[in-house]
């Protein structure tokens, strides 16, 4: 088994409502792309990553994380390729790895997600089989499973990932100081509220240097 739960970064989809010539993963965001730096704080978690994405992100994807941890899906849509969708999507970085001691799903297009709350949502599947991030009582991502779900995630399919598992099964809300766990990116104007919460985000960080340990968030059980 590994040091820890493995993040599966979500990186497949279509983004059909982000209207531009690119995709709305590869948009800039500071000096990185939204899941460059969705990655970034993945891997600031210390804890094991792997992404599900597709051919076009690829190579943006691969900047970032090691090849070996990019599994790379046809395009939604393409004639007579597998069911496709995010339930596909999950179960595929699951499987990819069955020896994890969890798995925490975590959208792409959410860059905002600090390194310390997915480090605190991994920790948390010690005491819950399904751990969801939540801020100021609203629930988002990561959403956490532990290791003895593995054949609910493994058997999904379609557009409505994991939601059944999530119903199906106590899920225990993690309350964090991190807004980021409910800002993802769908339009252009989600894009320029995160650049402009990100650049503010670093501005204080500049300007307050934290201890060691001030990055954890604030949790209330």
């Amino acid at each position: 088994m590994n040091n820890g739960p493995t993040i599966v970064v979500l990186a497949a989809g279509a983004g059909s409502r982000f209207h531009g010539t690119a995709h709305k993963l590869e948009q800039p965001l500071g000096e990185l792309s939204v899941i460059g730096q969705t990655l970034r704080n993945a891997l600031a978690s210390l804890m094991p990553v792997v992404v599900v994405t597709t051919p076009r992100l690829a190579a943006a994807v691969a900047r970032v994380v090691a090849s070996r941890d990019v599994i790379v899906l046809p395009e939604v849509g393409t004639a007579g390729s597998l069911p496709l969708g995010m339930g596909y999507s999950i179960s595929t970085g699951v499987t990819a790895r069955p020896d994890a001691a969890g798995w925490l799903i975590l959208p792409g297009d959410m860059p905002l997600v600090q390194p310390a709350t997915l480090r605190a949502v991994g920790e948390a599947l010690a005491e819950h089989p399904v751990v969801v991030a939540q801020h100021r009582g609203l629930r988002g991502h990561p959403v956490g499973f532990s290791p003895e779900l593995y054949s609910e995630l493994a058997g999904l399919a379609g557009d409505d990932g994991a939601r059944r598992v999530v119903a199906r099964y106590p899920a225990f809300g993690l309350e964090v100081d991190d807004a980021g766990v409910l800002t993802d990116i769908d339009t252009p104007d989600d894009l320029s509220a995160v650049r402009e919460r990100s650049a503010a985000i670093l501005a204080t960080a500049a300007a307050q240097p934290q201890a060691p340990d001030a990055t954890r968030p604030a949790l209330r059980r």
